[in-house]
């Protein structure tokens, strides 16, 4: 059904333009409905003085009432036509940032609205706080995804390959009562746990391997995910056990900071400092975190660049890495800004954990 209340937001954000947003995870925030278009037009054309209006190709009919306007166009109806029986040609057009070219020139051609801006910020910001319902989703997406770890951590037996290990979890996530990956999972193992985005291959675990998992799951549509890094058969080497003692503490030293009001680019800044005194910088290749919800990655990060003061609602991940050659480590949960502090979305234990 319409969420009237985050509609609202996104036209506060707005300043009240009239928006086109095309992108279907927006359209699933604001509608409840996914819709996946392929190469076809999808819009939901919101407005501060008239009702929604939904056009979809013929081909996605649904029954459901989703309490606005739908239209639904044939192949060979001119999407300029159609829309053009709902935009105001006198009024700035907010289109989506991901709109495809071969839509939005032919729309600035024909002069379907007296200026087009990109309207996805106000859709992002409305995003990037969520409400009571999608908090509640989201702790239960992060719980199983901790039920899920400790599963997951099983099928750490000799021999298994990374693909072989990584094959194995959608069935583990259906039966804790999650219904897709948010994203394909990462099982590194050895010396490939210090490529921060490995995908499974071949490689057979051997004693004295690394393992990193970094994994995630949805439940009715939200995201969850969380890295964790364990040892196979062998005690840590003293240098392996600093690396791993450095990000543990650069994540816990950056949740322990978050908060109402500060910057996202210090709470990067809290968690690299920390590996960065340990002698390690130049091995944090990435940005701390992300945003996250209905999407793995969703607008914001934790970064250096974003300077975005943090507000209640938020949800972003804090994932710490180090990847150096002696050993390939990241430690990764998410977080929740409260109206006083914070609350940490994953309780699976940060301690070193060797696996016999």
């Amino acid at each position: 059904m319409l969420k009237k209340e985050r509609m609202q937001r996104v036209l506060e954000n707005g300043n009240g333009r009239q928006f086109l947003i095309t992108d279907p995870a927006a359209v699933f925030y604001l509608t409840g409905k996914w819709i996946f278009p392929g190469e076809r037009f999808l819009g939901l054309l919101i407005r501060q003085d008239r009702p929604p209006v939904m056009f979809v190709n013929e081909l996605f009919q649904f029954e459901e009432d989703l309490g606005l306007k739908v239209i639904y166009y044939k192949d060979s109806d001119s999407i300029n036509e159609i829309l053009s029986a709902e935009i105001d040609r006198k009024r700035i057009l907010g289109v989506d940032k991901n709109l495809p070219a071969r839509f939005l020139i032919p729309m600035m051609d024909d002069g379907l609205a007296s200026g087009f801006v990109n309207g996805s910020p106000a859709a992002d910001y409305a995003r990037a706080v969520k409400d009571e319902e999608e908090i509640a989703l989201m702790r239960e997406s992060s719980r199983i995804n901790d039920l899920a770890m400790a599963e997951f951590r099983k099928l750490i037996v000799p021999e298994i390959t990374e693909k072989e290990a990584a094959g194995q979890m959608l069935d583990i996530y259906r039966k804790l009562g999650a219904e897709a990956y948010s994203f394909d999972p990462i099982a590194a193992f050895g010396k490939n746990a210090a490529d921060p985005h490995h995908m499974p291959d071949d490689t057979v675990l051997k004693e004295g391997d690394t393992v990193l998992f970094d994994v995630g799951c949805k439940y009715h549509s939200y995201c969850s995910d969380m890295t964790r890094t364990f040892f196979y058969k062998k005690e840590p080497s003293e240098e392996q056990k600093r690396i791993y003692n450095l990000v543990k503490a650069a994540n816990e030293a950056a949740e322990e900071y978050v908060r109402p009001g500060v910057r996202l680019c210090d709470i990067d800044a809290k968690a690299r400092d920390i590996i960065t005194e340990g002698g390690y910088g130049k091995y944090f290749t990435h940005r701390l975190g992300h945003f996250i919800g209905t999407e793995d990655h969703e607008y914001g990060d934790v970064s250096s660049s974003f300077t975005d003061q943090v507000v209640p609602g938020n949800i972003f991940s804090i994932e710490p890495g180090i990847y150096h050659p002696v050993q390939g480590c990241r430690i990764e949960d998410l977080i929740l800004v409260t109206d006083d502090g914070h609350e940490v979305l994953n309780h699976y234990p940060h301690e070193i954990q060797i696996i016999d």
